[in-house]
């Protein structure tokens, strides 16, 4: 900035002037939301991974998709992520070495700032026993998050003929920290074939997202 600019900028904030455009509060330039998605992972952390295939991808592809369902139905969405890149590289102001933790605390702190209806993180889980399938639903000890869970774990249950219940989080930074009502959705298993079949699909991927869409819907219905 020039050193005119600068005196200008200074004259104006010693006389009081404000635009009338100008926010009265940082948070109404920032947008609002019913839902926000959270893509996990990105960047130099792609997640778990199955050869070539990493679970960084298939959660943005959901994510996306789960987006313009959502926007289609008239709900106000955010997507935290919208391309391969990691969101600790947005954090310079929590201190700290972890570049995990500055990716969670980014993602917490655009979840404070939007202050979005609920927080539903997107995920792909993975097991070492190779015979585990379908999805989990993780969320916070409250009982809102659980509702939500309840109904989003109950459609992707349909969607891929399981009848798992949801799980409630232990030590989940993100779940323990997030104000509004939050779940980790873990879509399916990328160690099993079926599963990966239907994760890295096009098709498969739809099904996935309309199902989580479909549980938010049923939540938002049934919710005072």
């Amino acid at each position: 900035m020039s050193r005119v600019m600068l005196m200008f900028c200074a004259l104006l904030l010693l006389t009081g002037w404000r635009s009338e455009y100008e926010p009265t509060h940082i948070k109404r330039a920032l947008p609002s939301a019913d839902v926000l998605i959270d893509a996990g992972h990105g960047g130099i952390d792609g997640g778990t991974h199955w050869n070539n295939v990493l679970e960084k991808d298939i959660n943005l592809a959901i994510s996306r998709k789960l987006y313009l369902l959502l926007r289609s139905k008239g709900l106000k969405v955010v997507l935290n992520r919208t391309g391969d890149y990691a969101l600790s590289d947005d954090n310079r102001w929590h201190i700290t070495r972890s570049r995990h933790r500055r990716d969670l605390s980014q993602r917490r702190g655009l979840s404070e700032e939007i202050g979005g209806s609920m927080f539903v993180s997107i995920h792909v889980n993975w097991s070492s026993k190779g015979n585990r399938r379908g999805p989990l639903v993780i969320h916070q000890n409250d009982g809102r998050s659980t509702l939500l869970a309840g109904f989003i774990q109950n459609s992707l249950n349909q969607q891929q003929g399981k009848s798992r219940l949801p799980q409630m989080a232990d030590k989940f930074y993100l779940l323990n920290r997030v104000q509004a009502p939050s779940v980790i959705v873990e879509t399916a298993f990328l160690n099993d074939p079926d599963d990966r079949a239907m994760l890295t699909s096009i098709p498969g991927q739809n099904r996935i997202a309309a199902a989580i869409a479909n549980g938010i819907m049923s939540y938002l219905s049934f919710s005072p």
